[in-house]
């Protein structure tokens, strides 16, 4: 599902784009593919995803600011619809809940349960039927067609990519490459039946 297709592979234009994220990820941040309201909320939800704990959060390594760029710049316009339609039901749903009316304003307690909701587990049945919609609608938009996506299966579609996102993201950051995962920045020789507790304490290790 869209992001997923993108971001296997670590191409020139991702590498520049997290070297000019780096720099960009100051205190004041303007996005440039999301609004600022849904730049507000997509802060907090990468944090809700990966909170702060004895590794720096999402957007402490610039999470955020890395992906609002992707869907600039790299994404294609239908990943990018969908990403604006998913979250635009989003916010919809939590403001609806929280009885606001503006989205910048909805904070981390009233976001939690909207992301919890699009990610519950669901039966293999049902599943099947969001991802065959999912598939109509995708076929729809690729040939130029009106199509609409329940709110429902759209938050879905948008928590689910979002969240996938945010852990490639994490991942391939420089910080989590270099200092959380195990980083060899000349890799060594190949062992290919070792422990990995032994070999690397039984961190991961750093595509970086």
């Amino acid at each position: 599902m869209g992001l997923a297709l993108g971001y296997t592979v670590a191409t020139p234009t991702i590498i520049s784009l997290m070297q000019s994220c780096k720099q960009d990820s100051g205190p004041v941040w303007t996005p440039v593919f999301f609004s600022p309201e849904e730049g507000a909320v997509i802060m907090q939800l990468a944090d809700l995803i990966l909170p702060k704990t004895d590794t720096p959060s999402a957007t402490e390594v610039g999470v955020h600011t890395f992906l609002d760029r992707y869907m600039k710049e790299v994404s294609e316009s239908e990943e990018q619809a969908l990403m604006k339609l998913g979250i635009g039901n989003f916010m919809e749903k939590a403001m609806a809940d929280s009885g606001k009316q503006v989205g910048d304003t909805l904070t981390t307690e009233e976001l939690e349960p909207v992301l919890a909701g699009a990610l519950k587990k669901r039966e293999i049945d049902e599943e099947a039927k969001i991802y065959e919609t999912l598939m109509t609608y995708n076929e729809a938009v690729a040939q130029g067609q009106q199509a609409e996506l329940d709110g429902d299966v759209s938050r879905f579609a948008f928590a689910n990519q979002f969240r996938d996102a945010v852990i490639w993201s994490y991942k391939t950051s420089e910080y989590v490459g270099e200092e959380v995962l195990a980083y060899l920045p000349v890799p060594g020789e190949y062992i290919g039946c070792a422990d990995l507790a032994e070999l690397t304490g039984g961190k991961a290790w750093s595509i970086s």
